[in-house]
């Protein structure tokens, strides 16, 4: 499964990394993404799901059903 979270959509960014020399050499910043059960209370169940240490506090805030509906996330295939 790709590194991204399937709330918010935060993926891997590229930078670079420099050196005191000042060499330039590529490398990739990871989003903080957690493997997470989270309880869909209209469906009496639990659902899987990976995302962002920023998705779960925005989950805390509006709900799991407003939150995918605003993304457009299906969760009856999860």
């Amino acid at each position: 499964m790709a590194r991204r979270c399937m709330l918010t959509g935060k993926r891997p960014n590229v930078a670079n990394k420099v050196s005191h020399s000042n060499i330039k050499t590529k490398k990739r910043q990871f989003p903080n993404l957690q493997t997470r059960r989270i309880w869909f209370a209209e469906e009496n169940r639990w659902v899987r799901m990976k995302v962002s240490t920023r998705a779960i506090r925005t989950l805390n805030k509006k709900g799991l059903l407003a939150f995918a509906n605003e993304v457009g996330l299906d969760l009856s295939k999860l």
